[in-house]
């Protein structure tokens, strides 16, 4: 490594910290704002508000890293012009593509890490969050939770009103299997007022029951005070995951969720969504930086400033049309990987075309 990569590379990550933290305390200062009144009204402690927002910043830093990496690329090469630097680096023969592969490679670096940090550390402290909003704001937890409806199988589904998962219990559950060849016929229904798990037995025991069994021209009911059911596919484990909002899954959770999905015949798209977008967001600082140096390094009219403003600009359009991409592709209109790279693939597109024209 030459000492100009050295240099470039040390102002580039000098001036990404800086953006990281000043970007993500202003949405904090703002997020502040919003809920003060809240943490007065409930009377939250000092201690519990700091671990509110320390847990609160990954999710700041994962979103604003696209913008500080090309707020930090455009500022150190601004800096440079300004102080005649590009010009002496031009002048010794150096190209302006050489030139522009240490913020690539670093940015390359950062985005492999932010792949671990958005797919392991953010899901983890957006779910403590969402667990002190819960208990200290009275915040409830709309995905899950209450209502647990989803398919064990193919020909059955699963309806229960309250899972406790400190007691492995859940309440109010409703069993129905269908016929094979006709799903929307109903061959039997099994309906209790609790159902307990049995860790050691791996089995699910129900109490206080019907189970009834349909023919063609009559029923048969059975009550029951307890009866073991041995042929449900999911645990308790799985029910706490059914709980959890994609949003708080990790890679590993959402690539298993995926593979329930599949298994039991539900519409994995969102999920999916999820799980590529792990991977395209990160991979967004890459491109979002590409493009802003194919625009900055043709020297154009205007301030570094005017630039910079520009580029960030085009990052922020960047998030929005990943968010609509993301909205068709919920809706079925897009496939989930494309959904997930839509927004990446239309900037290298735009990144590709702006590179020949790059002046040296």
């Amino acid at each position: 490594m030459k000492i100009l990569d050295r240099y470039l590379i040390k102002q580039y990550l000098q001036t990404i910290f800086f953006g990281i933290f000043a970007f993500s305390f202003l949405f904090v200062i703002i997020d502040v704002m919003e809920n003060l009144d809240d943490f007065i009204d409930q009377n939250v402690p000092y201690h519990i508000v700091f671990h509110y927002y320390l847990v609160f910043m990954p999710e700041m830093i994962k979103m604003m890293t696209p913008v500080a990496v090309l707020f930090g690329a455009l500022f150190t090469i601004g800096k440079a012009s300004n102080l005649s630097e590009l010009t002496a680096i031009k002048a010794s023969g150096v190209s302006i593509y050489r030139f522009m592969l240490p913020f690539l490679i670093t940015t390359f670096f950062i985005s492999m890490f932010s792949i671990y940090f958005s797919g392991y550390v953010v899901p983890k402290a957006n779910q403590t969050k969402r667990d002190i909003g819960m208990k200290y704001l009275n915040r409830r937890q709309y995905y899950g939770e209450n209502n647990l409806f989803f398919q064990d199988s193919k020909t059955r589904i699963v309806n229960i009103s309250y899972f406790d998962d400190s007691r492995n219990q859940a309440n109010r559950i409703s069993i129905q299997n269908f016929a094979k060849n006709d799903p929307t016929k109903m061959v039997s229904r099994i309906d209790a007022i609790k159902m307990v798990y049995d860790s050691t037995k791996q089995d699910w025991t129900a109490y206080n029951g019907i189970a009834r069994t349909f023919y063609a021209d009559s029923q048969k009911a059975d009550y029951f005070k307890k009866r073991k059911i041995n042929n449900l596919n999911f645990n308790p484990r799985d029910l706490a995951k059914k709980q959890q909002r994609p949003e708080d899954m990790n890679l590993s959770e959402l690539k298993d969720l995926i593979a329930t999905q599949k298994r039991t015949g539900s519409d994995p798209t969102s999920a999916k969504i999820e799980y590529y977008s792990r991977f395209s967001f990160p991979m967004a600082s890459l491109i979002v930086v590409l493009f802003g140096l194919t625009i900055s390094a043709n020297k154009r009219k205007g301030t570094v400033a005017g630039q910079i403003g520009f580029n960030i600009l085009a990052t922020f359009i960047y998030l929005v049309f990943m968010k609509v991409s993301q909205a068709f592709g919920k809706n079925g209109a897009l496939d989930p990987l494309l959904t997930a790279w839509a927004a990446n693939l239309l900037f290298l597109i735009a990144a590709l075309v702006n590179l020949p024209r790059v002046r040296q």
